[in-house]
């Protein structure tokens, strides 16, 4: 078991900390374009909410538009969102199981749920591309927007996952192993460095 390790520091060495970050560079590489999609998408749901709270709470004459903007932003960011948890292998899931299992049956169960996981985000995204085919160009509630825009958004979240996914099970393929079969190197370290 790892322990975490909390060094105490002074006032100086903590402030210096601060100056010696300052001069880092900013690495942004980490970061794919579900990322920033999802960070853009959080900033204008959070505007939306905000134009919200001022009409009703200071000019105290909402505009009715802004709950479903916001609300349709939210399930925007939600689906592209969880692309990044599928690319960094971050849903929940259950690795209990595993270990219990040999480890021959347990990587032909955890390539098995690769496979569903493929599959599953593949079919979701027919479906909704099927049911954006059925709704058509109906128009939102209280904005003249088409309800596709939104469900475009659910569509390209599971167009994501399913490019993720088959990323992240050629990934444990080649590897050898999964997040569900040791979980504990995909974690960060606890301990500290010093």
């Amino acid at each position: 078991m790892t322990t975490e390790v909390h060094t105490q520091v002074s006032a100086e060495e903590l402030a210096q900390t601060f100056d010696e970050s300052e001069h880092a560079p900013v690495d942004l590489s980490g970061y794919a374009f579900e990322d920033w999609l999802s960070l853009a998408l959080f900033w204008a749901m959070s505007l939306a909410v905000f134009v919200q709270f001022f009409t009703r709470y200071v000019l105290n004459d909402s505009f009715a538009w802004t709950e479903e903007i916001a609300t349709n932003l939210l399930v925007a960011l939600v689906f592209i969102g969880s692309s990044m948890c599928v690319r960094m292998s971050r849903h929940i899931q259950v690795d209990f199981l595993y270990r219990y299992l040999s480890p021959g049956i347990a990587r032909v169960l955890a390539t098995l749920i690769d496979v569903i996981r493929v599959a599953f985000f593949a079919y979701a995204a027919l479906l909704v591309w099927r049911f954006m085919s059925i709704i058509g160009d109906e128009q939102m509630t209280t904005i003249a927007l088409p309800k596709n825009l939104s469900y475009a958004f659910v569509f390209i979240g599971f167009v994501l996952m399913f490019f993720r996914s088959v990323q992240v099970a050629v990934a444990n393929w080649r590897r050898g192993y999964s997040v569900l079969e040791r979980p504990e190197a995909f974690d960060a370290p606890l301990v500290a460095e010093t």
